[in-house]
């Protein structure tokens, strides 16, 4: 949601526009063979390099929890799978971080929302390169905008020059309307209402509820509900779910923190999510996410052509994401340290969930999750170091290469 911005003062920035961080989610072929390279006879290693990286934030950052899973299915059997956790998922019980803890997860919904396009694009009953105006005429007009000349492609890769609604200046302080319900055409039409954004690529929410209601137009059914149906329900992901009005999260679960003003830490699990809608929404688990990051990269969710054009990307703004990141039809590339890629995405609700899900090029994945967001512009690149560090760790010249 609000966009993540490494460079800000904040450090947020995303889907939320300065409320909610949209980072990271994708992958390639996640069942691979067994690599050249890939550890066997049962060495895992220590993984040491990645438990301190994940102690950083909750030990010098200050964030409450934090949980990573990590999975290597190039790895021998007792080396696919790491899960690591540091600081607290409930202050009031003082009960541990858990793998298993659903959250909210943010913008990692907006890739859920790009297969489903892609999937009706594949059906030919969507296309990339339509105006927005084919399926909802007179949706976007005025101020400056033209939903003639806004493709389904320019909605998906963030370069349609939409505004994002969380930009409007009643999302300053987004606590005090934690307990409202929005409207998807409501939030749209509160976009239009502002300035026009500068540059070809701008992160907004906006784009992706513009989504939804071309997809209810095509479908006669709600995106939720076509979500649910052709992505969750099938693939068997038990933790992810559409709270709609509900503002608790059901089942086991962190409980997520946010600072007020004074700088005082303050219990934000209960929050009304349909502000984010099909941008922002979705409750899942780290589990949850690797799998689904799984489905789509193995050919389950989409055909190759598809796939193909979810990772044809576009530069991104630095000051909005961070150096090097470039963007998808939902999804976000970045180099690592150790050579190669990985694609991802991930989000960040105003109640203090992060959730991240990334995979690299050979198919080693990571899900992040954290309970409060970093307050700091270093707590942010400690979070991205986690990621890079989980990905890298133990890697052979040949992994690298592959």
């Amino acid at each position: 949601m609000p966009t993540f911005s490494p460079t800000s003062g904040t450090g947020r920035r995303i889907g939320l526009a300065a409320l909610v961080v949209a980072t990271v989610l994708a992958t390639v072929p996640a069942a691979a063979a067994h690599v050249p390279g890939s550890r066997s006879g049962g060495d895992c290693g220590t993984h040491e390099r990645t438990r301190q990286a994940l102690r950083v934030l909750t030990d010098r950052d200050g964030i409450t929890g934090a949980a990573v899973l990590v999975s290597d299915p190039a790895a021998d059997e007792p080396c696919r799978r790491l899960a690591e956790t540091a600081g607290t998922a409930d202050l009031r019980t003082g009960r541990p971080m858990d793998t298993v803890d659903r959250l909210r997860v943010g913008s990692v919904t907006k890739t859920f929302t790009a297969a489903l396009v892609l999937q009706l694009v594949a059906e030919r009953r969507l296309s990339l390169e339509a105006p927005v105006d084919r399926y909802l005429p007179g949706l976007i007009h005025g101020h400056g905008h033209d939903g003639r000349l806004i493709t389904v492609r320019q909605l998906l890769q963030h370069t349609s020059g939409l505004p994002d609604y969380l930009e409007a200046p009643e999302w300053e302080h987004p606590e005090r309307l934690r307990y409202r319900h929005f409207e998807p055409r409501d939030l749209v039409r509160r976009a239009l209402e502002l300035s026009r954004p500068q540059g070809t690529w701008h992160y907004a929410t906006t784009n992706y509820l513009v989504l939804g209601l071309l997809v209810r137009e095509v479908t006669g059914r709600t995106p939720e509900a076509e979500i649910t149906r052709r992505i969750i329900e099938p693939l068997g992901l038990h933790d992810t779910y559409w709270p709609g009005d509900d503002t608790r999260v059901r089942g086991p679960h962190s409980r997520s923190y946010f600072r007020d003003g004074d700088g005082r830490r303050v219990d934000g699990t209960a929050w009304n999510m349909t502000f984010g809608g099909v941008g922002g929404a979705l409750v899942s688990s780290p589990g949850d996410l690797t799998r689904f990051a799984a489905a789509l990269f193995d050919g389950r969710l989409l055909p190759l052509a598809q796939l193909a054009e979810m990772r044809r990307t576009v530069e991104a703004d630095a000051d909005r994401l961070w150096p090097g990141a470039r963007y998808g039809l939902g999804l976000i590339s970045t180099p690592l340290s150790c050579g190669g890629t990985w694609w991802g995405h991930g989000g960040t609700v105003p109640g203090g969930h992060r959730a991240l899900v990334a995979v690299s090029t050979d198919g080693r994945s990571v899900a992040v999750a954290l309970n409060e967001v970093p307050a700091t512009l270093q707590a942010e690149l400690d979070f991205l170091d986690l990621v890079d560090t989980s990905l890298c760790e133990g890697r052979s010249p040949e992994r690298t290469s592959a």
